[in-house]
């Protein structure tokens, strides 16, 4: 169940000393054909890290053969150097796994706005690049990993005999688009590049783009996917794309559930909108309020913080017919009171928002979490 299950690909994950624990801190995954064909989204975080800079450069033929990604150093903000840097573990990632170094995309996670420690990246591709085999997917997600607790995998296998697997990290900064994520998928199937990007575009906007744990939009999120074709079946468009927007979903919400100190995963579900665009715009509303957050934490079904968050939006509907709904229970209907908040439950990890506008057939859902104590410990501990 990881980036090596599909046929034709390589993985390893070690410890190359870059991270002071001394936990696994770089990761290769190797495309080992007969295609390489690969396409990628990044952050739309202006300040963008050196290792964007240069994957994007990468991947615009639609051609990968490796991605090296490390973590315990976002390498951003850095400048010059960074973009050296950069290259520099693409140059050797190519030097070690038998490729060019304009065909290795580099990712990397953590601390912003300090140089990597390159004589341990060094280190850590040339293990990782002995260590590289068909099993070594799970260790190459647990090298990705920062504040995360688990490390994030996930595998669709088509009847028709060609499989995705990914990984994923990020539990902090978990924000569109896309959210703090480095995310590596892998596919045996037959896919043409232009497809490839297709899919994986239509797959983010409907997952990562819609997962918003705190509104903080990270400098490096990447998520990148290879076809190695080493199944020799070419599958359908529609038919792809709906199981890569599946891995991509199962990855989105395990993301969600291990979102730095939360106690509530939160669906805040918009329906009834005249647009999907003012759906989308009202549930982000709804999601980034500190407010409704804290409520939620507090297992309180504050319906008053869903409807002043709403209101903030400039969509079209009308104020006086919106419901509202905690875990199905109706406690706004029609603009009027409706059920007591006491018949609420919000004691589980999974929380229902629902708002319907009665302003026309479009919906949108974003996925959100509570704010609570252990979120603003561990983040006032980051750097320190």
């Amino acid at each position: 169940m990881s980036v090596t299950t599909p046929r034709g690909f390589t993985a390893a994950g070690v410890t190359g000393g870059i991270k002071a624990s001394g936990k696994p801190d770089l990761a290769l995954v190797v495309n080992q054909g007969p295609d390489a064909h690969a396409a990628a989204v990044f952050t739309s975080n202006r300040f963008t890290a050196a290792p964007v800079v240069w994957s994007k450069q990468a991947v615009a033929d639609g051609r990968l053969a490796a991605v090296v990604l490390n973590s315990g150093g976002a390498n951003a903000c850095t400048g010059s150097a960074g973009l050296a840097d950069a290259r520099q573990m693409a140059e050797w990632t190519g030097a070690e796994v038998g490729c060019a170094s304009g065909d290795v995309a580099v990712c990397s996670t953590g601390l912003i706005g300090e140089r990597l420690p390159m004589d341990a990246v060094l280190n850590g591709i040339q293990l990782a690049a002995q260590d590289l085999s068909t099993s070594g997917g799970p260790s190459a997600a647990e090298a990705i990993c920062t504040t995360d607790t688990v490390s994030k995998q996930a595998v669709h296998a088509s009847p028709d005999g060609w499989v995705i697997g990914g990984m994923a990290k990020g539990a902090g900064m978990l924000a569109p688009a896309l959210a703090t994520m480095l995310v590596v998928i892998t596919t045996d199937a037959v896919v043409e590049p232009a497809a490839l990007d297709a899919a994986l575009r239509t797959a983010t906007g409907f997952t990562f783009d819609r997962t918003d744990s705190d509104g903080c939009m990270s400098t490096n999120d990447t998520v990148i996917i290879l076809s190695s074709g080493a199944s020799g079946v070419c599958p359908q468009d529609a038919e792809f794309s709906e199981a890569l927007t599946g891995v991509c979903a199962d990855l989105a919400r395990q993301l969600l559930a291990d979102a730095e100190g939360s106690a509530h995963d939160i669906e805040v579900r918009v329906e009834g909108a005249a647009t999907e665009a003012d759906a989308l715009a009202v549930a982000r509303a709804i999601a980034r309020s500190n407010l409704f957050k804290c409520a939620i934490f507090g297992n309180d079904p504050n319906w008053g913080r869903v409807l002043a968050s709403a209101g903030t939006v400039d969509a079209d509907y009308d104020p006086e017919h919106v419901d509202v709904a905690f875990n199905g229970v109706r406690v706004f209907v029609d603009g009027q009171l409706g059920a007591d908040r006491s018949g609420v439950d919000l004691t589980g990890r999974d929380v229902l928002v629902e708002l319907h506008l009665h302003a026309g057939e479009a919906s949108a859902a974003i996925w959100t979490n509570d704010l609570t104590y252990d979120y603003v410990k561990e983040n006032a501990e980051y750097s320190t």
